[in-house]
């Protein structure tokens, strides 16, 4: 197995300010963006124009209030190439904490319970 960086994941309270502030201070730019046909949240994905490293901001609409940085609302992802095998062997180790099988991703976590996204290569 395989296993390479995808994205990091961060929350954000104002997603306007967040883009301007990634863009003005990091040149960083809005690579893609998934919106919840509910509009409960939307994933916007930055990138530096170079790496294949992201940086995802997640707003979500119901969040009101600043972030505790406490709440572990952030991951690390990693890609896999045979996500199959991946898959069996955390199963089997016990380290498997949520699946969302309509996207094709898992979450595993580590001693500590930070959070470590799966993803196939695709």
């Amino acid at each position: 197995m395989e296993f390479r960086f995808a994205h990091n994941n961060i929350n954000v309270l104002d997603l306007g300010k967040s883009l301007s502030f990634y863009e003005k201070a990091l040149n960083l730019k809005e690579v893609r963006r998934k919106e919840a046909a509910d509009g409960s949240f939307i994933l916007v994905y930055l990138g530096d124009g170079e790496s294949k490293h992201q940086l995802e901001l997640t707003w979500l609409r119901d969040w009101d209030r600043p972030y505790n940085l406490g709440d572990n609302e952030f991951h690390i992802a990693f890609t896999v190439d045979d996500f199959d095998e991946a898959y069996k062997h955390h199963k089997e180790i016990g380290c498997i904490v949520f699946e969302n099988k309509e996207m094709g991703i898992y979450f595993i976590s580590d001693p500590d319970n930070y959070w470590l996204e799966i993803v196939p290569v695709r």
